[in-house]
């Protein structure tokens, strides 16, 4: 009898083993990873926005899926490039050497991607001389080619050439991003020596004759190449578990030049919505429902705009970047009675010292930064200007000090952070009245949507602080496959 009762009791259990995986539909392994991020998104953009969606975009993503409400970007400066980069390789400026979307290397200003040893692929201008050779570690992306023997496809779409190169990593099938001069899709001779039959036959069908990066089309133009892109190739089709990875940068520029709160940005995400319904009918329709795991983020979020804060009675303002750096160069050359700058560069709110004009003057790095930080935080806006290297002892806040560590790379970061109060910028041209911007470390820029769907994936969310470094570790543990090379994050537990 009791034998009977132990064969009744396992045979409810797998029942409801089987019952409380329902959700998780799919084989083995999945035949697809899709990533997509949406450039400047803020978290709360998934419901204050909420009313102008349908039922088979963000709300199917939310309703079917699994969302960690409280993803948490974990470093400074909070800008495109490391955020791509940070998304895929579950790591941090401090190890990938993404520093920027600019940073110095080698003594020199270098863009992210910059590579002048490739040619552009599918157009005749320079904006396909671009790699991710300046990346020091590995990707989601290169982990899936790696753990399956390079056999696998992966792939990267995006307005921006950052926005596809930096998760298509170092092993990708190829990276396409938009080469706005000749209205098409490009990629370079890193990936490629000519664009196979599909992509020229999109750019024929599609090529643009405007700028269309500060409209909703632009996120209609990136569905749809990464819509021809799955089929092209064949993704998810094969024996081997293929990766796309998709990022919609038109969200950003319409965001920079308008705000968080304009007419434009609604009705982009609006229109966003649609998109990726169509992204995922898609997949529904070539891979399969269940068979195909994705996961959606951001690269970091956004600040409303001043002016609109200062009317409402928040503190906020304008930080002038030329004016600050002309005047950090002025104080120095007066303090040290020197006509040379000794000031090489402000990027990101990080200062470039030019060490070689510190020398020749007969002063030391150290001196010339306990002067230089002491002028710059004299400077109400500012809350800390604080050397790279001294950031550990000083009496800041831990979530502050933390994002600087994580975000200094001793070889491409400089000499200082800037730390402004929460609710200034150094904005774009232009912005400070209309637009916004983000870099910084106050949630309204580190706060990000973090959605996950499709295979092993069943409704639910969470509340609990997770990070952006853990999107990686969590979808290659889900994989059982090894994290990117500089991987720091923790699987987050989707129940």
């Amino acid at each position: 009898m009791k034998r009977l009762f132990s064969l009744v009791y396992l045979v409810i259990g797998l029942v409801a083993t089987a019952s409380g995986q329902s959700g998780q539909t799919g084989a083995g392994k999945p035949k697809l990873v899709v990533g997509i991020i949406v450039d400047q998104m803020r978290w709360d953009y998934l419901h204050y926005y909420d009313y102008t969606f349908g039922n088979d975009g963000f709300r199917r993503l939310l309703s079917e899926g699994y969302s960690c409400d409280n993803t948490q970007i974990t470093y400074v400066p909070t800008v495109t490039a490391v955020g791509h980069s940070c998304v895929y390789t579950g790591s941090v400026p401090a190890i990938t050497g993404i520093a920027g979307n600019d940073f110095y290397k080698d003594g020199k200003r270098t863009y992210c991607t910059d590579d002048a040893s490739v040619q552009t692929v599918g157009s005749h201008t320079k904006a396909g001389l671009m790699s991710p050779r300046n990346l020091r570690v590995t990707t989601m992306c290169d982990a899936v080619k790696i753990a399956q023997d390079f056999k696998a496809k992966t792939i990267g779409v995006s307005l921006k050439d950052r926005g596809a190169i930096m998760p298509a990593g170092h092993t990708a099938n190829a990276a396409y991003w938009f080469d706005n001069e000749a209205g098409a899709f490009i990629t370079s001779t890193y990936y490629m020596k000519e664009l196979p039959g599909w992509a020229a036959d999109f750019n024929k069908a599609n090529r643009q004759t405007s700028d269309i990066r500060y409209t909703p089309k632009g996120n209609t133009l990136v569905a749809d190449m990464a819509i021809a892109a799955l089929n092209g190739e064949q993704l998810g089709r094969g024996a081997t578990t293929d990766f796309l990875a998709v990022s919609f940068s038109s969200t950003d520029y319409i965001g920079h030049r308008y705000g968080t709160r304009s007419p434009q940005t609604e009705e982009a995400y609006r229109l966003l919505d649609r998109e990726i319904a169509k992204l995922l009918g898609a997949l529904d329709s070539a891979v399969g429902k269940g068979n195909y795991l994705l996961f959606l983020s951001a690269d970091h979020a956004a600040a409303h705009n001043a002016a609109l804060m200062q009317k409402n009675g928040v503190p906020a303002g304008e930080w002038d970047e030329p004016a600050a750096l002309n005047d950090m160069n002025n104080y120095l050359k007066t303090l040290y009675n020197t006509s040379t700058p000794l000031v090489k560069d402000l990027i990101e709110y990080r200062v470039y010292l030019d060490h070689e004009a510190i020398k020749a003057a007969g002063k030391t790095v150290a001196e010339v930064e306990e002067a230089l930080c002491s002028h710059i935080a004299a400077d109400d806006r500012v809350a800390y200007a604080v050397p790279f290297d001294k950031v550990q002892g000083l009496s800041i806040p831990q979530a502050i000090r933390e994002r600087i560590i994580n975000g200094y790379n001793p070889k491409r970061s400089g000499d200082i952070q800037i730390i402004l109060q929460p609710g200034y910028y150094g904005f774009d041209s232009g912005s400070f009245h209309e637009g916004t911007s983000h870099g910084v470390w106050c949630s309204y820029d580190t706060h990000i949507p973090l959605l996950f769907f499709g295979w092993h994936v069943s409704h639910g969310q969470t509340a609990k602080e997770t990070h952006v470094t853990d999107i990686a570790a969590t979808v290659c543990s889900m994989l059982h496959i090894q994290s990117p090379n500089g991987c720091v994050g923790t699987p987050i537990r989707l129940k």
